[in-house]
């Protein structure tokens, strides 16, 4: 047997590869796993997913997906979507959502990954600059995957960290991109009327003043989370406030959230035809479509707009008690005296939260200096497991968290705010 040769030093790889960066949701998901595995009980409130046993699809779209199995729907899917399911959404977002899009003027993919990372690739240019907000998920990822300049804007909790025209329009000058999620991730919260009013009259105003020599300023707009609003509030979007976006907004849309069915991988993305069809050209080198049975299935469920609907209000219902419940809790802690906050839920199937304990000693003397000493012991002492505000790319030093309520049950509500109380009162 041959020797093999050593290599000294650390095999090489590209410049891109070896400058990304790692999820920090899923380095902390790592550690929790670990804790769950060596048998302690953990309240994960860390992924934005679904426990399938908490919120279980829909079980039509169940049937439909094992039938289209059956009737071996198992080759290539168009490159740009199965008709049928682009006929579907089509009237899914203009019978739900009042938005008009023609089958030519969506893309089907797998998941609202592809949709995004084909948005980049197709309004943005190496050197190109992109504005986003932080807190807000990924943003700064597909921002270097691209090699184009970040802006980033600090939300703030005053405004439920959602984004300001005033705060982005000195950087407008210069981008292509202008990335904003409502109802957004990881907060919860959404854009009011008048603030993306704001917005859209900012770009509409940037858009005139280059003309048509220059590439326009573009907004992907991330609505995902849209169907699953909370008592009294409305989601907005871009085109539907000011019609003359139309031309410049792009969105991120798909089913993983409103039906509970994240690994389905069924998402798509609508906008002008032109960069409609740049995307579908970009994906077709990726192969990120969503499986043809899957896309089948879909198209057959979101036809019966009833079921839909139905299955939507119960979906919203227990999220909703979820989010209320740990809401309800924290304002009590807080009044309690306790060093946390939280801001009422707006949307989505998140709550955010804050815990102001920097300085505060645990029962054996040590003190908690810093953002990184508090999420451990919350995890370690409370047992609660939550994603601090800077794995969205806010400040190391942020107080404030992203609690995710997809994977709990009713009953882990109460128990893990009894948990949190428990280790809040060891403090001094």
């Amino acid at each position: 047997m041959s020797e093999i040769a050593q290599i000294p030093g650390e095999l090489k790889v590209s410049k891109l590869a070896e400058h990304i960066i790692g999820s920090e949701i899923i380095k902390l998901a790592g550690e929790v796993n670990e804790k769950i595995k060596q048998g302690e009980k953990i309240y994960n409130l860390t992924i934005g997913d679904f426990n399938p046993k908490q919120f279980p699809i829909p079980a039509e779209l169940k049937q439909y997906i094992v039938d289209e199995y059956f009737a071996d729907q198992t080759n290539y899917p168009a490159a740009d979507g199965m008709l049928e399911l682009r006929n579907a959404v089509s009237k899914l977002l203009k019978e739900r959502g009042g938005l008009e899009y023609k089958n030519d003027e969506i893309l089907i993919a797998g998941g609202a990954r592809p949709v995004i990372y084909a948005i980049f690739r197709t309004l943005v240019d190496p050197g190109d600059t992109v504005i986003f907000a932080v807190p807000s998920w990924n943003n700064n990822h597909y921002t270097y995957l691209n090699d184009a300049k970040p802006v980033i804007i600090q939300a703030t909790p005053e405004n439920n960290f959602m984004p300001l025209a005033k705060d982005i329009k000195p950087h407008i000058q210069n981008a292509s991109l202008l990335a904003l999620c409502s109802p957004q991730n990881p907060t919860g919260t959404v854009f009011s009327k008048e603030a993306l009013e704001e917005i859209c009259d900012m770009v509409l105003e940037e858009n005139i003043r280059r003309g048509k020599d220059q590439k326009p300023l573009y907004v992907m707009y991330d609505q995902i989370y849209w169907a699953l609003t909370h008592g009294n509030t409305k989601h907005y979007d871009p085109v539907s406030l000011r019609p003359d976006m139309r031309n410049y907004t792009i969105y991120v849309d798909g089913i993983s959230k409103s039906l509970a069915a994240t690994g389905v991988r069924v998402g798509w993305s609508m906008g002008p035809k032109r960069i409609i069809d740049k995307m579908k050209a970009v994906l077709t080198h990726v192969g990120a479509w969503a499986p043809k049975a899957e896309q089948l299935a879909s198209a057959k469920y979101l036809n019966d707009l009833k079921l839909y609907d139905a299955f939507i209000v119960e979906q919203k219902k227990r999220i909703s008690d979820r989010l209320e419940g740990f809401y309800k809790g924290f304002s009590e802690l807080e009044k309690e005296g306790y060093g946390v906050h939280a801001i009422a839920p707006q949307a989505a199937i998140y709550l955010t939260i804050q815990f102001n304990l920097n300085g505060k000693k645990t029962a054996e003397g040590k003190t908690l200096e810093n953002t990184a000493d508090i999420t451990r012991y919350i995890l370690d002492e409370a047992k609660i497991a939550v994603v601090p505000f800077y794995a969205f790319g806010a400040d190391k030093d942020s107080s404030w968290y992203r609690l995710s309520v997809g994977t709990c049950s009713l009953s882990d509500v109460s128990d893990a705010i009894a948990s949190l109380r428990a280790a809040l009162k060891k403090l001094s």
